[in-house]
């Protein structure tokens, strides 16, 4: 069992870990109850009742954050030609084609944090997707990072994008901003993500598709909300 620390034992008796909050409650309380001297991400967990085995309910895809997650993130694009210029253009901080995978192959360069690329490049992409893969840095179609509109691709990454996928348990982890950001912002970035969360339900998926709901920042305690909290900010 994890040990915890006396800072966050005083903090984690503030939350009432029998009720549910409202997201307003919730955020003011997940912000109130931070910690560290470092400016702590904040994030949502999700609960799906979703059976993440079978392919229909493999819940995969991404949200643009309207204020981002207050994280600066280098994108490489992989592309030739025109698609290149576009990717440089939009502010891909690395482009290129073989030459960047030839760097990452044999080298073992990785100062990225996400990747964008052309359909066509994917034949070679393939080469380091044992490299890629296992880092949640391989291009895919279903989160918009395989795409002919590649300047779009690299602008909402720079913008705010997050990607997400449900993990074995069911589970989606979310970063939505950072505890600078204040109450407003964190609210408006947990509506967007609802909203998308939500448009994804399969039409599979039995019983709740929201099972459990909670926020936290990265050291502090889990703030569980009422799960009806998602389709009233996703309305809002």
């Amino acid at each position: 069992m994890a040990r915890h620390g006396k800072k966050y034992i005083q903090v984690k008796e503030k939350v009432d870990s029998t009720r549910k909050y409202t997201l307003d409650e919730a955020i003011s309380l997940a912000l109130d109850t931070h910690y560290a001297n470092f400016d702590e991400s904040v994030d949502v967990a999700v609960k799906l009742g979703v059976d993440p085995r079978k392919a229909d309910q493999n819940i995969r895809g991404s949200v643009v954050l309207p204020h981002g997650t207050g994280r600066t993130v280098k994108v490489l694009a992989l592309a030739k030609g025109e698609k290149a210029t576009e990717a440089k253009e939009a502010g891909a901080d690395f482009v290129g084609a073989e030459d960047m995978i030839e760097k990452i192959q044999k080298e073992g360069w990785l100062e990225f944090d996400k990747v964008v690329a052309t359909p066509d490049m994917m034949a070679l992409v393939g080469r380091i997707g044992r490299i890629l893969g296992p880092r949640g840095l391989m291009p895919n179609a279903k989160t918009g990072t395989v795409t002919m509109d590649i300047a779009k691709a690299v602008k909402d990454i720079k913008a705010g994008k997050v990607d997400f996928r449900v993990d074995r348990a069911g589970v989606v982890h979310v970063p939505i901003g950072r505890v600078s950001f204040g109450q407003d912002k964190i609210r408006e970035n947990f509506a967007a993500f609802a909203d998308t969360i939500l448009r994804m339900k399969p039409s599979t998926a039995k019983g709740a598709y929201v099972k459990s709901l909670a926020i936290s920042t990265t050291m502090g305690p889990g703030v569980r909300m009422d799960t009806g909290e998602m389709k009233a900010a996703a309305s809002a």
